[in-house]
C-alpha cells in the first residue's frame, strides 16, 4: 500500500508543468517598491529639513509661474541701505562747512584742536583727535585693530576719543625714557616698563595699544608692533627642532619679519648687530631641513636690516632671525625700544597645533612650546613692553598671576565714564547716525545704562533711540 502510494507521487511529480502563456494577464503579487530615502542638503545656507524640496514649489502662482516678490525683497533691502548710507555721506560733506555743528556736551567743542598725540593733555579728554588715514597707515602698516576699523566705517570719520586711560599710558612710557626733574623721589605715579592691557569687553584695549604705537613711532622709537598675536599659534606649517625641542613656525616668522621691516626700515639700517653667533636653521615652509647645513654666519659688520633681510629671503633662517632680533633689541641703547602685542593673551592658551603620540592619540602644543611665542611672551626683563589682552580670541580668563609676568604689570583699562558717554553720543549725533528730533540727554543715559559703557553696543544702539512719549 506504503509503495503505492510513492510511486503515484512520483509519477505526478515528475510530469512537466504547464508553460504560461506568453501574452496571457495573470495576477501575481510582487514586492512594493520602497521610495528612495530623501536628499538631505547639508550646505549652511538651507535647513536640515525634507520641506525644503517644496519650499520652491510653494511660491507658485495659479498659472505655474514663480512669484519672484520674495526674491526681490533681499536686493531692494541692500539697494535702501546702500542709497541711504551714500545719503548719509553726502549730507556729512556739506556739515563739514558748518563749523558750529561741532558741539559736544555742555556747548564745549567736540573737537581737539591739538595737531598731535604727543601734545594732548587732560584738557583735551572727552573730545575727538582726528586722523588722516594716509597717517595711520603709514604709522601703523602692520593693519589696524578691528574695533578701530569698526568705529570708522560706522561714523565715517576717522576720529577717536582721548581718554584718559590713553594718556596715563603713554605718560608712563615717556617718563621713562625722559624722566621729568620737577618730580621728586618717592612722588608720582610709579612707573611700569612692563603693562599688561586687561578690562572687560570692548572697553578700548587695542585701540589703546595702536594709539601708543602711533606715539612712539611719531617720537622717532623702534617699535615691534604685532596687532594680531594669534596669528603666531594658528596657521602655518609647524616642525618640531629637535635641537630646542619647540617647535618653529617659519611661514609666520616670515611675516612678522615683513611687517616690523616696514616702517622701522631706516631705523635698522643704522644699527649694527651686536650678537656675531651663526643663526641656527630649521625646516623651511613647506620645503624641509637643508642637507648637512646647521646654521649661517652673519658677514661682519652686518646691520638689523641685513639680518631682518636674512630672514626674509632664506625661509630656512626665518625663524631663528625672529630670535636673534628677540636679543638684539634687548641690546638696542641709541634709541627708545618698544615691544607691543596685541591679543597678548592667546599667547597663554593651547595653540591649533598638536603632535602626533600614538596612532591614534594626538597632544594639544601649548604656545609656549612655540619658538617664536618662547622668546616673546616674557616679560622678566628690563625692556618696554605691553601686552593687550583681546577677547574677540575666546581664550577666556585667565588666571591673575601669569607665568613670566611681574604681579603689579596689568591695568585695568575701564569701560566709558558717563562723561565719556556724552561725548560719544553727541558725536554719533555729529556723525547722524542718530536723528536730532529723537536725541535728548534722557535717551542717551538710558543707551550709556543698557550698554554698561561698553563702546561698541552703544555705537549699535544709538541709531534706535525713539521719541520719549
Amino acid at each position: 500500500m506504503l509503495r503505492s502510494i510513492l510511486r503515484a507521487a512520483t509519477a505526478t511529480s515528475s510530469k512537466p508543468k504547464p508553460k504560461p502563456k506568453p501574452h496571457s494577464w495573470t495576477l501575481q503579487s510582487s514586492p512594493i517598491p520602497t521610495p528612495p530615502p530623501p536628499q538631505y542638503s547639508f550646505s549652511s545656507a538651507r535647513n536640515y529639513s525634507v520641506k525644503n524640496a517644496k519650499s520652491t514649489t510653494a511660491t507658485k502662482g495659479k498659472k505655474g509661474k514663480f512669484n519672484k516678490s520674495g526674491e526681490a525683497a533681499a536686493p531692494a533691502e541692500v539697494d535702501a541701505a546702500v542709497s541711504e548710507g551714500q545719503a548719509r555721506a553726502r549730507r556729512l560733506t556739506m556739515d563739514e562747512k558748518d563749523p558750529t555743528l561741532d558741539v559736544g556736551p555742555n556747548g564745549l567743542p567736540l573737537f581737539t584742536s591739538t595737531p598731535s598725540l604727543s601734545l594732548l593733555s587732560r584738557k583735551d579728554t572727552c573730545s575727538y583727535f582726528k586722523f588722516s588715514m594716509e597717517s595711520l597707515k603709514s604709522a601703523l602698516p602692520e593693519g589696524l585693530p578691528t574695533g578701530m576699523v569698526k568705529e570708522f566705517e560706522d561714523s565715517l570719520r576717522p576720529a577717536l576719543l582721548v581718554r584718559q586711560s590713553f594718556l596715563d599710558l603713554r605718560d608712563n612710557f615717556r617718563r621713562i625714557v625722559d624722566p621729568p626733574l620737577t618730580l621728586s623721589h618717592g612722588k608720582g605715579p610709579k612707573l611700569r616698563k612692563q603693562v599688561v592691557l586687561d578690562g572687560p569687553v570692548s572697553c578700548g584695549k587695542s585701540i589703546a595699544l595702536a594709539m601708543l604705537v602711533h606715539w612712539a613711532r611719531d617720537e622717532g622709537w623702534l617699535v615691534f608692533y604685532v596687532p594680531r598675536g594669534r596669528d603666531w599659534t594658528h596657521g602655518g606649517f609647524f616642525y618640531k627642532n629637535p635641537n630646542t625641542g619647540l617647535w618653529d613656525t617659519p611661514l609666520q616668522a616670515e611675516n612678522v619679519l615683513k611687517d616690523f621691516l616696514k616702517w622701522n626700515e631706516s631705523h635698522l639700517k643704522q644699527l649694527p648687530c651686536q650678537i656675531s653667533d651663526p643663526i641656527p636653521l630649521g625646516e623651511g615652509a613647506g620645503v624641509g631641513q637643508l642637507k648637512d647645513v646647521d646654521n649661517m654666519a652673519m658677514p661682519e659688520g652686518s646691520t638689523l636690516y641685513d639680518l631682518v633681510n636674512t630672514g626674509i629671503k632664506h625661509t630656512h633662517a626665518a625663524v631663528g632671525v625672529v630670535v636673534r632680533l628677540r636679543k638684539e633689541l634687548s641690546l638696542v641703547k641709541n634709541i627708545p625700544v618698544l615691544i607691543a602685542i596685541d591679543q597678548y593673551n592667546s599667547w597663554f592658551t593651547f595653540s591649533e597645533y598638536e603632535e602626533a603620540v600614538k596612532v591614534h592619540s594626538r597632544r594639544p602644543v601649548h604656545a609656549r612650546e612655540l619658538t617664536m611665542v618662547n622668546a616673546f611672551r616674557s616679560m622678566m626683563h628690563d625692556d618696554m613692553m605691553v601686552g593687550a589682552f583681546s577677547h574677540s580670541t575666546a581664550v577666556g580668563k585667565l588666571r591673575k598671576d601669569l607665568p613670566n609676568v611681574p604681579e603689579d604689570a596689568r591695568v585695568n583699562c575701564p569701560r566709558y565714564t558717563l562723561d565719556e558717554a556724552a561725548s560719544v553720543c553727541h558725536y554719533y549725533l555729529r556723525q547722524r547716525l542718530v536723528q536730532h528730533e529723537v536725541f535728548s540727554e534722557e535717551n542717551w543715559k538710558k543707551v550709556y545704562y543698557l550698554a554698561n559703557g561698553n563702546g561698541s553696543e552703544m555705537r549699535g544702539l544709538v541709531p534706535f533711540m525713539r521719541q520719549s512719549a
